[in-house]
């Protein structure tokens, strides 16, 4: 790959994605200065084109003005390392969260920065771990020069031009949206769309999860259950009595299904390596992003039942509804003396 005008960018943050960022700007032919917390990570990656820091300030002074840092932090250590760098900048310097920082907190940054008249960008980042080599799907918010300032940055960590064909209905002529990157809109408005984004993730991953445990549970017929007053006996056993191999399922539905996707992908892959998943306990974080996605959806009363479920299900996968069940089984047995079953 090459580019028309490198770049100087300054990286905070080396963990999942942060280096891989590194690597394909550095790969397009800009220049990185990075730091972390983490100096064993910072000397590993240092290497032709990439400046090792030692701290925030030598990140910043080793960076020519006009600056441009890109923050790819968790977002409960955005605001402490933001805050800190604000106090080595000037005028005109750039700060870019790449993290998934809360959309309003965007909006608030940006604000106090312009009082020392530096610019804020907030980029929703997509990729995962695969980024590297795919490219990273960005969401950007912020001031329209400011943005076209870093155009070259964007289009280096996007995909570009892929194998896909173009979108048929698409009569619009131009764009980056096709590229990977879309300037969305004024400060927080990138983070706002990476947001829904993940909602709708976690929307797409339940669906996926939950017709694989469907089809994976379908020889329920042949189990033996008990029959007592507190099970529901299963109706027409005969009809659930298929032993099918999940894992070729998740394979077959990646070729020309309806609902074959890069999620898709991923799980066959999971399940071809480890059909019964053994190593997992099914312990589901949200790192926030399905929440907001739910609050936002609530404050335009827009109804987003899916999203909001998907939501819920995380929170049960880790025992947060364990107390709820309890109040439900002692109700049982307050009303009907229904006797609790150990399974």
């Amino acid at each position: 790959m090459t580019t028309e005008r490198p770049m100087q960018l300054g990286m905070v943050g080396l963990g999942r994605m942060g280096a891989n960022l590194v690597h394909r700007l550095v790969r397009d032919g800009h220049n990185c200065v990075v730091y972390d917390v983490n100096a064993e990570a910072v000397r590993q990656i240092a290497s032709d084109g990439i400046v090792a820091a030692t701290s925030l300030q030598d990140l910043v002074q080793k960076l020519d003005g006009p600056r441009a840092i890109w923050l790819m932090l968790p977002a409960a250590n955005t605001q402490g390392a933001l805050d800190e760098l604000a106090g080595f900048l000037s005028g005109d310097d750039v700060i870019i969260d790449g993290g998934n920082s809360y959309y309003q907190d965007d909006i608030v940054r940006a604000g106090q920065l312009a009082k020392s008249a530096i610019h804020y960008v907030d980029c929703g980042t997509s990729g995962g771990v695969w980024g590297l080599e795919r490219g990273y799907s960005l969401m950007i918010g912020g001031e329209d020069d400011v943005v076209a300032r870093l155009e070259p940055i964007f289009r280096s960590i996007a995909p570009g031009p892929d194998q896909r064909e173009a979108t048929p209905g698409r009569v619009r002529r131009g764009g980056t949206a096709p590229d990977g990157y879309l300037h969305c809109g004024p400060n927080g408005a990138g983070h706002f769309v990476k947001m829904v984004h993940n909602g709708v993730e976690y929307g797409m991953m339940a669906a996926i999860a939950e017709g694989l445990s469907i089809i994976k549970h379908a020889n329920v017929g042949r189990q033996k259950v008990e029959s007592d007053a507190e099970t529901t006996p299963l109706r027409d056993p005969q009809f659930y009595s298929f032993d099918i191999d999940i894992a070729e399922v998740a394979e077959v539905w990646r070729h020309a299904s309806v609902v074959s996707s890069w999620l898709v992908d991923l799980t066959a892959d999971a399940l071809a390596r480890s059909p019964e998943l053994a190593e997992f306990k099914g312990r589901v974080s949200d790192s926030g992003e399905g929440r907001w996605t739910v609050e936002a959806a609530i404050s335009e009363s827009v109804p987003a039942p899916v999203i909001s479920a998907a939501l819920f299900q995380r929170f049960e996968s880790r025992g947060q509804g364990d107390f709820g069940a309890r109040v439900l089984s002692a109700m049982r047995s307050e009303f009907g003396g229904h006797v609790e079953k150990s399974s």
